[in-house]
């Protein structure tokens, strides 16, 4: 069902725990399946994410695109960060059954809420970064999880 990739950041997830003073901070979660994902970035002054780290409330595949999510995001500019989707996330760990796509979906949304936080803290517009959403189950069509 879950990829070894997947299985393996869930069992050692990276980057775990909190960063104290933040450059940027995302929290965003899904009420339909009750996971909740934050995001912490520290961002140096040439822009360059030089650490991340995360804390999930979540099932094993939310854990898992959380680890994964901050091992692709760490070492990019605030721009390549921007670009990272949910597909690069799911491609990254081989892949995630349909029924936990939604999780791969908080893992961009975290990324993206986290660099809108940073964005306002810094009085600086990100091209391209829209005000993410806090629940991302709005706006989603029913589904059975």
């Amino acid at each position: 069902m879950y990829s070894e990739k997947v299985m393996d950041h869930f069992q050692h997830p990276r980057n775990v725990g909190e960063i104290e003073n933040a450059s940027g901070v995302g929290t965003v979660g899904n009420a339909k399946c009750g996971d909740i994902m934050r995001i912490y970035l520290d961002i140096d002054e040439n822009q360059i994410i030089r650490d991340c780290k995360f804390k999930t409330f979540g099932c094993g595949a939310a854990v898992a695109t959380s680890s994964m999510a901050t091992e692709l995001v760490k070492g990019k500019n605030i721009n390549e960060a921007l670009q990272i989707t949910n597909k690069a996330v799911m491609e990254a760990l081989d892949g995630l059954p349909p029924v936990k796509v939604h999780c791969s979906l908080l893992a961009e949304e975290a990324i993206h809420a986290a660099l809108w936080d940073y964005a306002e803290k810094n009085n600086i517009k990100i091209e391209g970064l829209e005000k993410p959403k806090t629940d991302i189950s709005e706006g989603e069509e029913e589904e059975d999880y």
